[in-house]
């Protein structure tokens, strides 16, 4: 059905995950939580998924200024709306940023991240490719999400850090990992 279609193109997570459940974070699924996006799919808001509200902006290709506009966008629409409607802002800390369920989004909570084939980096050893990410301050996952693990050679790879940088920088540091780590798996593929 819908819910399954949502899962199987990456919009909606897989209930049943130990961590969420453990967190208690999935004791009213699916009542409580919502999915909303537009018509093609390249804006979406997560209501109560892992953090109360995620908003994601995406496409395929490599139009990142594009994809940078519509997310700043969005934010700044959902914000004015939540403003209208409550009088109430986003939560932000001068000092930690935007408070998040997940710790690990502590900051600006944001995570850019880009699907890249690296056959060479795979070849070569997963583990050296996430030595190799750890240095470039980037996570490599499956595209299948954060627990959802790794198949072939295709990585969802974003910035590590969300706190002590700005968007710009964190989109950024992004880029020029991915583009260093496609440069080095064109290397590896020649031996």
């Amino acid at each position: 059905g819908v819910r399954q279609q949502l899962v199987d193109d990456h919009f909606l997570f897989v209930s049943g995950d130990r961590n969420l459940t453990v967190a208690g974070m999935e004791r009213d699924w699916p009542e409580g939580r919502g999915i909303f996006h537009n018509a093609e799919k390249t804006f979406l808001i997560w209501v109560n998924e892992e953090d109360q509200l995620r908003i994601i902006s995406m496409q395929k290709g490599g139009d990142v200024r594009g994809v940078f506009e519509r997310l700043a966008k969005g934010i700044k629409a959902v914000g004015d709306s939540v403003n209208k409607e409550s009088g109430k802002e986003f939560c932000l800390d001068p000092k930690y940023g935007y408070i998040h369920s997940c710790p690990t989004n502590l900051g600006t909570g944001m995570r850019a991240s880009v699907h890249v084939d690296l056959p060479g980096w795979t070849a070569h050893g997963v583990d050296k490719l996430q030595a190799r990410c750890e240095q470039l301050h980037l996570q490599p996952r499956g595209t299948r999400g954060e627990s959802g693990g790794q198949t072939g050679h295709t990585y969802d790879i974003s910035n590590k850090h969300r706190l002590g940088y700005s968007e710009v920088q964190l989109v950024q540091k992004m880029i020029d990992g991915v583009n260093t780590l496609w440069k080095e798996d064109q290397e590896f593929q020649k031996k």
